[in-house]
């Protein structure tokens, strides 16, 4: 997993946020300033548009009629044994080496 995505979302990605780099600066952003416990998402909206969004608990873009592409959970049991209180690096890891972008492709397809 990890590293950039292709095809399609390659190219939404690029559209909506600019660049990649763009994306993940945003996506870490949105996740690491999710409240307490919670998640951080790449939704495609009812118009078929990237937006990036955060729930906390149990919540789900799906409610709000929104695909969830792929989402990082900011639990603290997600990550506080290798990365302590540091979200930050957490979400670089994430997105650096366990994104299956694959799977989010097939999400946007859907």
């Amino acid at each position: 997993g990890g590293g950039e995505p292709t095809g399609e979302l390659s190219d939404a990605i690029k559209d909506t946020f600019g660049s990649f780099d763009n994306f993940k600066e945003e996506f870490t952003k949105t996740s690491v300033t999710t409240f307490g416990s919670g998640w951080g998402w790449l939704v495609k909206n009812a118009e078929g548009q990237l937006e990036l969004a955060s729930t906390v608990g149990a919540g789900n873009p799906m409610t709000d009629g929104k695909t969830p592409l792929l989402t990082c959970d900011v639990w603290e049991h997600a990550y506080y044994l290798d990365f302590q209180n540091r979200r930050p690096d957490f979400l670089a890891s994430y997105i650096d080496n366990l994104v299956n972008w694959d799977f989010a492709n097939a999400n946007l397809a859907a």
